[in-house]
């Protein structure tokens, strides 16, 4: 018989060189992208958001720029300015107001000082719910301390997690303030990170469908930026500088429940009916002053149908479930910072993914007929 034939070593060695090579090669990159993920995660968030608010207020960048003769410096710390006077300032002043209440709440935690003012006299008159808002009113007043004193442990918890959250948004508007600089710098050099996005998605897609991605990209960014977001927010500051003018307790809180409920779609008027309410009720008030505000409020808490027609109609309208998704689970995971961050980005990664699903179809086979 014939010995078996033996695998030649030489040949051996030059069918896993290559394998051993791509192998390495893979790991080195991993690593090296591991390494500059390691490095690069602080400051991700802050990049993400400053990319979002670069694409938005590009156009309007653009069009000072115009006005400017061209140059994009200038304009852009126009930009900066103009926002940091027309939206950080009012923030920060909600933000004050709601970390000085929660330092109240706190220190009446601690002293048991906490109480309900007395009702006016007036409510029990008030047809169908007065005797009965009258009577759970009065008991609130009389009964407090003692079901405080009772919930202490309880409520000085809730005290020191509102102190962490007012300590957690104030973080945040450092960081919008951030974002606002970075953004005004990409804006000035707008037109080289355009002619960058469109190579990285012609170096993932194709050189054909890459200048489709990016508008597709630019489009959908600054529909739920300008239409929901933007929206939300300038219609919950309108409603917060009018709550600190009036002194309402809790303007900050109010405020930012306002702008939770503008991004879930849903009416200002379910905060803002409560609060009308404890300017009639709450005797602090004379009847001028209290119409004034209630007027206020209630053409503020419409403000929204008078922006959507303007704003959403501009770029790709997502799915509002989408949208609601991405701000909840952008809140849970990244404080308010997600709750902008959450919305743009699943709506974002959405129209992506269904933009390729449209530009690939998958072309069915033709049934084969069985002879009957």
């Amino acid at each position: 018989m014939n010995a078996p034939l033996k695998p030649d070593p030489g040949l051996e060695g030059q069918r896993t060189t290559p394998l051993l090579d791509v192998l390495i090669r893979a790991g080195l990159i991993f690593a090296l992208a591991a390494l500059c993920y390691r490095i690069f995660s602080p400051f991700l968030t802050l990049t993400v958001w400053a990319v979002i608010l670069a694409v938005t207020m590009y156009p309007l960048h653009q069009w000072l720029a115009y006005r400017l003769g061209g140059r994009q410096g200038w304009a852009s710390t126009l930009i900066v300015l103009v926002v940091f006077a027309l939206v950080v300032v009012p923030t920060g002043l909600l933000v004050g107001s709601l970390g000085d209440a929660a330092q109240e709440f706190a220190r009446g935690v601690q002293a048991n000082t906490l109480h309900v003012p007395a009702p006016r006299p007036g409510v029990e008159g008030w047809p169908i719910v007065g005797k009965d808002l009258y009577a759970f009113w009065s008991k609130a007043h009389s009964d407090l301390p003692a079901f405080v004193q009772s919930l202490q442990p309880k409520i000085g918890e809730l005290a020191l997690w509102m102190l962490g959250a007012v300590a957690g948004i104030g973080g945040g508007m450092l960081q919008l303030l951030a974002a606002f600089v970075i953004a005004g710098v990409i804006m000035a050099f707008g037109e080289a990170g355009a002619r960058s996005s469109e190579a990285i998605f012609a170096r993932i897609i194709s050189p054909e469908r890459a200048p489709q991605f990016v508008a597709l990209s630019a489009a959908t960014i600054r529909a739920v930026a300008l239409g929901v977001i933007g929206v939300a927010l300038i219609q919950a500051l309108a409603i917060g500088v009018i709550l600190l003018v009036a002194g309402i307790p809790l303007a900050g809180l109010l405020a930012i429940l306002v702008l939770v409920l503008g991004i879930a779609q849903l009416p200002a008027v379910l905060i803002l009916l409560p609060v009308i309410a404890y300017i009639w009720m709450g005797g602090d008030y004379g009847t001028g002053s209290a119409i004034v505000y209630s007027a206020l409020l209630l053409a503020a808490g419409l403000l929204d149908n008078v922006l959507k027609p303007l704003m959403m109609g501009r770029g790709v309208d997502a799915p509002m479930p989408v949208i609601l998704l991405g701000a909840l689970g952008g809140m849970a995971a990244r404080g308010m910072v997600g709750l902008f961050l959450g919305a743009v980005l699943l709506a974002l990664g959405y129209q992506i993914f269904m933009g390729w699903v449209a530009t690939h179809p998958q072309d069915a086979e033709p049934a084969v007929e069985v002879p009957s």
